[in-house]
């Protein structure tokens, strides 16, 4: 038995110095073949002889049992903002300020990480727990989901007690391909790499957050038994403690020193295999610090330097139509393909005809393009000057390039298809339908929608309901039992209710929540077809354009005919109303966030409802409590940086108890 534990022991230290070399420095010693070969003898021990379990053992990256809730806890040290600057006006200032009141000062300038911060506590020279930024003073723990990250070392040389800070993301690498399996199996995709993250560390099962591939950088020691003298000297030890620091850093004594390295970053940024968002200046020494003191939130001794948008001129090669559910034509930049802000950009909307024309787009110009919070590819400015002979005007087609109808202009200045029947509506509409928060008809996805419309099986959403299991089992990758799952869902669909129903007709600007204010109000979908702009206007939240959209919906023949059908098939047209059960969450706003373990979003939201709350699609001051499952994504960090409560679903239940 002793040489069984000494062989674990001599397995674990093995593998952590490889994992070391590897992910941290960059220098393996071994391949891939030999380490797994050591990894699998590990693990093989470890289930022949459970009484050596170790939850700091490599074995443990893969991934543990999956929690039913995340545990709070208070952070030993606050895990503080800093201060952002747009400029470097801003920058200078901050620098004289300081310079002014404190004499001759040297800064260290490192990389800002576009991720989320984390707490990482080891005792002993070994990690006790890892927890998110949370509102700087509480945050949640993670610690299962951090031992899937590689670069974090489980153990390390030191016995004292230490406290790291650092930013979790995701490597452009991991989230490409993370996007790409999500289309295949088509979901939605995530926006960009910090959203990806955030989704991947707050993961219930770790087993699904080690399959994300997420990194870290450390930039800030929180707690040691040891002194020192500069922030510089702090990230050297804690490389030398086998932790992956924050790259890039150095240091600089003046204004237009940190500028020169802030520039020299910023041309480096478009090749990194991780995303930045800005510099953080911070004063290197430590004792200065004191002095200098803190703010409430922020300290007063470092600023982050935020990047403006990163931007590219390129030709505009053409103006493709994209004609949108609710029949809007919206006019596409087709662009010669550049690299902006970590991905390749050959398209970017135009939104409609103003834009076009307030900037002078012309097909053939050279364009400025940017990613509106680096996310969103958009045209900024068109180069008249760079033309090297006169272009036509763009116009917006007359007729839908979809299904040939004429097209008309509205107030809101969209060109709009009034067919109802277009087909590139019809495609859209059926996507709209189907969609998790609409009708949820789990299975019916988009290439699912466009085989079922090509075939000739689906004209209307009512065509639905019809389908049949040998209309199915035909298709392209429908087998018998993906077949009877699809005809199931369709089924369950007809008791989604009258307010979902309403926002999944695609009637323009009736969201959810119009939806729901407008079934609630009126009960029953035939009272649609006489209601009036005045009746709909005294329903709270419903202005006049949204009310005479939803009269001239209900008052074409064709929408009568609609409704008739989906009642011959069975679906609900009739709101049956929720029983109240008390008024506990009277006053308070409730926003869901992510997917809960047991409950869909629409079965939480009727409780929240049933006990006098009200829920919002988006957080803000007002909101009081975060309802968050796993694939948590912006809404929490927003909720995080505003200090809203967050719960998940356990304390959902205890809520309601």
């Amino acid at each position: 038995m002793d040489q069984i534990k000494e062989r674990i022991d001599h397995l674990r230290k093995t593998l952590a110095y490889h994992s070391r070399k590897y992910y941290v420095e960059d220098a393996p010693e071994i391949s891939d073949f030999e380490y797994d070969k050591l990894f699998y003898e590990l693990k093989a021990l470890e289930e022949a002889h459970p009484e050596y379990d170790d939850p700091n053992s490599p074995t443990k990256r893969v991934g543990g049992v999956a929690l039913s809730k995340f545990e709070k806890i208070t952070h030993t040290v606050p895990l503080k903002s800093l201060t952002d600057v747009f400029s470097y006006d801003e920058l200078r200032a901050f620098c004289s300020k300081l310079e002014a009141e404190f004499g001759a000062l040297e800064y260290s300038v490192e990389c800002k990480i576009d991720g989320l911060s984390v707490a990482l506590h080891y005792e002993g020279g070994r990690l006790v727990y890892a927890a998110t930024r949370g509102d700087g003073t509480v945050g949640e723990l993670i610690t299962e989901n951090a031992r899937t990250i590689q670069s974090i070392p489980l153990i390390i040389d030191y016995d004292g007690t230490l406290e790291v800070r650092g930013e979790v993301y995701m490597p452009r690498s991991s989230f490409e391909a993370l996007n790409r399996q999500r289309e295949e199996n088509e979901e939605s995709l995530f926006a960009n790499p910090r959203n990806a993250a955030a989704g991947a560390l707050r993961q219930l099962d770790s087993k699904i957050t080690a399959s994300r591939k997420l990194d870290i950088f450390l930039f800030n020691l929180q707690l040691c038994d040891r002194t020192f003298d500069t922030h510089i000297e702090t990230l050297e030890f804690m490389k030398a403690q086998g932790f992956k620091v924050v790259p890039f850093y150095s240091k600089a004594t003046t204004a237009d020193e940190i500028i020169a390295k802030i520039e020299e970053i910023g041309r480096m940024r478009e090749n990194l295999p991780f995303d930045i968002d800005g510099v953080v200046i911070k004063v290197n020494s430590l004792a200065r610090r004191e002095e200098i003191g803190e703010g409430t939130s922020t300290p007063k001794w470092a600023v982050a330097y935020k990047f403006p948008p990163e931007q590219k001129i390129t030709r505009l090669l053409d103006i493709s139509i994209q004609v949108g559910r609710t029949g809007v034509l919206t006019p596409i930049a087709e662009l010669e393909s550049v690299r902006l802000a970590g991905s390749t950009v050959s398209r970017a909307t135009l939104h409609n005809i103003d834009f076009i024309h307030e900037r002078d787009i012309r097909i053939g110009d050279f364009v400025t393009v940017q990613k509106a919070g680096d996310i969103i590819p958009e045209i900024a400015a068109s180069h008249p000057g760079k033309r090297e002979s006169e272009l036509p005007v763009y116009e917006m087609p007359a007729v839908c390039p979809s299904c040939g109808e004429p097209v008309v202009r509205d107030e809101e200045a969209a060109t709009r298809c009034t067919n109802a029947a277009c087909p590139a509506q019809l495609i859209r509409n059926l996507i709209h339908y189907a969609s998790k928060d609409a009708m949820d008809i789990a299975g019916l996805g988009p290439a699912q929608i466009k085989l079922l419309h090509e075939k000739g099986l689906v004209t209307s959403v009512s065509d639905l309901y019809t389908l049949k299991k040998e209309d199915l089992i035909n298709l392209d990758r429908m087998g018998e039992k993906s077949a009877d799952n699809l005809l199931a869902a369709i089924e369950a669909s007809k008791t989604r209710g009258l307010a979902r129903l309403l926002f999944a007709l695609g009637i323009r600007q009736i969201g959810e929540k119009a939806g729901e204010a407008l079934a609630s109000a009126f009960g029953d979908i035939e009272r649609f077809f006489t209601l009036t702009t005045d009746e709909l206007c005294a329903v709270e939240d419903v202005g006049l354009i949204t009310a005479e959209n939803v009269v001239n919906y209900f008052s074409h023949p064709q929408t009568r005919a609609l409704i008739d059908a989906l009642k011959v098939v069975g679906v609900e047209t009739a709101m049956t109303a929720p029983t109240k059960m008390d008024d506990r969450f009277a006053g308070m706003t409730f926003v869901l966030t992510g997917t809960l373990p047991t409950l869909t979003r629409s079965e939480a939201e009727a409780l929240i409802k049933q006990y006098g709350g009200k829920t919002s699609s988006s957080v803000s001051k007002k909101t009081s409590v975060v309802l968050a499952g796993a694939e948590a994504g912006s809404k929490l960090t927003k909720a995080e940086a505003l200090g809203v409560r967050i719960i998940d679903e356990n304390e959902f239940r205890e809520l309601l108890k």
